[in-house]
C-alpha cells in the first residue's frame, strides 16, 4: 500500500514539474499579425508564436490589421507568459498566451471579435461562448455582414494563384 502512495506522489510531482517546464517567458519583439509574434526569451532566443485554438483575420482582409494593432498593443515590449500546446509545420510554437494581469489574449482576440474559435484544432466550448458572444454583440469583424474566414480567405487565394 505504501508503494502506491509512494508511486502516485512521484507521479504527481513529475506531472508539476513538466508543467512549470511547459511555460516559457519572455519579450515580445516583434508581431506579424493578430496571432502570430516573436518572442526573445533568456536575452537571445527568439520563438515564433502562434496563438492556439484561434485565427485572426489576414494582414490583406477587413479587420487583418486591427487584429494585429489589438495584439501589438496588448503585447509588444512587454513580458508575456506562453503556455505551449504544439508546433505547427512550421516550426512555430502553438500556445496559449498569458498577459502580464494573466489574462489570455487567446480569448481576449474572441471576445473583441477580432479572430475566429479554430473548431478544427480546439474544442473549448467557452472560447465557442465567446465568439457567439461576439457575433450576436456584433463586436470587431462580426459587424460585416459576410465575414470570410481566415482559413477560407487563404484556400481562395491559393486557388486564384495556381489558376494563373
Amino acid at each position: 500500500m505504501k508503494t502506491r502512495y509512494i508511486i502516485i506522489a512521484l507521479l504527481l510531482f513529475g506531472l508539476n514539474a513538466q508543467a512549470q517546464v511547459a511555460t516559457i517567458t519572455g519579450r515580445v519583439v516583434a508581431v506579424a499579425d493578430g496571432d502570430t509574434f516573436t518572442l526573445l526569451v533568456n536575452g537571445n532566443r527568439q520563438h515564433k508564436i502562434r496563438l492556439h485554438g484561434i485565427d485572426c483575420p489576414e494582414k490583406k482582409q477587413d479587420f487583418g490589421q486591427v487584429a494585429k494593432d489589438f495584439t501589438s498593443k496588448k503585447t509588444f515590449g512587454k513580458t508575456i507568459t506562453v503556455k505551449p500546446t504544439d508546433t505547427d509545420r512550421y516550426g512555430r510554437t502553438i500556445a496559449i498566451v498569458l498577459l502580464a494581469d494573466q489574462i489570455s489574449l487567446n480569448e481576449l482576440l474572441l471576445k473583441n471579435g477580432l479572430a475566429w474559435h479554430y473548431l478544427q484544432y480546439d474544442k473549448n466550448p467557452n472560447w465557442n461562448k465567446l465568439e457567439q458572444s461576439a457575433r450576436k454583440k456584433k463586436v470587431g469583424l462580426w459587424q460585416q455582414p459576410n465575414a470570410v474566414a481566415p482559413w477560407t480567405f487563404r484556400h481562395n487565394k491559393r486557388n486564384a494563384y495556381s489558376k494563373n
